[in-house]
């Protein structure tokens, strides 16, 4: 039984190399760059597992003895699940692994930027001394954070903006429809960009999602709004952000995830003092890390069993 890791980044594999092991399975490490090399090295592997590299219709026709793609994420959106349903091929994510992580990381970056840390700082290794240099500064209690999807790590986030003393509402059509919640207001995006101090995004990126934040709905949000990402990066059209904190529609940005990544050095993004950007590590703690490896590993484990994997993306 041949298992690939298909890409990775930052890793070690001895606890998944341990349970493959167990039911004697091989695990092989590599590298892929392209669909090409993905084909080459899978050839007769009944899993996968895949962080970035796309695995497109062509790699999953190509591996006639394929059960089970499992991702190193929450997001499966680099993966053709269309194709791999239609093969009898089960895809698999980690959807709970570091919900306090992001939940956390976008709460950091609502605080830093809502309570001008980086500006005051900038301002005393400048020579000044003045709390008007992080003006204006508003108190917590009179600004609204809007989540847009409101999934388990927004409402992870909320409990933690609601005893900090933040107003929160949320934007999510999936959730209205099926789990109504007496704790949080939801409201339509318009109302939501509106009304807003902050917004954060929490959206998957599906065909809904992608660039759902742009000029038009960039254009309804108060001239004092902040927008934070710790979602996936195109859910914003990121030349459009960049003109609406170019031209002051919005004060600034905290973004975790970007259309694409690394950032380029160049990027007009970076230039921008109203914006900071972290490298996509929100959902980074040592402890999520080997949760992530682990139940990873266990989608894998459990179609070498002969069952349904644990966290199924496309049951059949």
């Amino acid at each position: 039984m041949k298992i690939v890791i298909t890409d990775y980044i930052n890793m070690e594999f001895v606890e998944e190399k341990k349970l493959f092991q167990s039911v004697g399975a091989q695990l092989e490490v590599t590298q892929c760059r392209t669909e090409e090399e993905v084909i080459e090295v899978s050839q007769g592997a009944i899993g996968l597992i895949n962080s970035e590299i796309p695995i497109t219709r062509k790699i999953i026709e190509s591996l006639p003895d394929l059960k089970v793609i499992a991702k190193y994420s929450i997001g499966v959106d680099n993966i053709d699940v269309v194709a791999a349903t239609e093969n009898n091929v089960f895809v698999a994510n980690v959807p709970d692994y570091c919900q306090e992580e992001v939940a956390n990381h976008a709460l950091a970056l609502i605080m830093t930027l809502t309570q001008k840390i980086v500006a005051l700082d900038h301002s005393v290794k400048q020579g000044k001394w003045s709390f008007s240099e992080g003006a204006p500064l508003h108190r917590i209690s009179t600004q609204t954070v809007g989540l847009i999807s409101y999934g388990k790590i927004a409402r992870n986030l909320a409990s933690k903006l609601k005893a900090i003393g933040f107003q929160v509402i949320a934007y999510d059509p999936y959730y209205q429809k099926s789990n109504q919640d007496a704790s949080i207001e939801l409201v339509s995006l318009e109302e939501l960009m509106r009304r807003s101090d902050v917004v954060s995004l929490h959206a998957p990126l599906i065909k809904e999602t992608y660039h759902m934040i742009n000029k038009d709905v960039l254009s309804l949000a108060k001239p004092n709004a902040i927008v934070i990402n710790t979602g996936r990066g195109p859910v914003i059209k990121e030349s459009d952000l960049i003109d609406a904190l170019d031209t002051g529609k919005i004060a600034g940005a905290g973004l975790d995830v970007l259309e694409h990544e690394p950032i380029d050095v160049n990027h007009a993004l970076l230039a921008m003092d109203n914006v900071i950007i972290t490298p996509h590590a929100a959902f980074y703690s040592e402890e999520s890390f080997q949760e992530l490896k682990r139940k990873t590993a266990l989608n894998i484990m459990d179609v070498l069993k002969g069952k349904k994997p644990r966290y199924s993306v496309n049951n059949f």
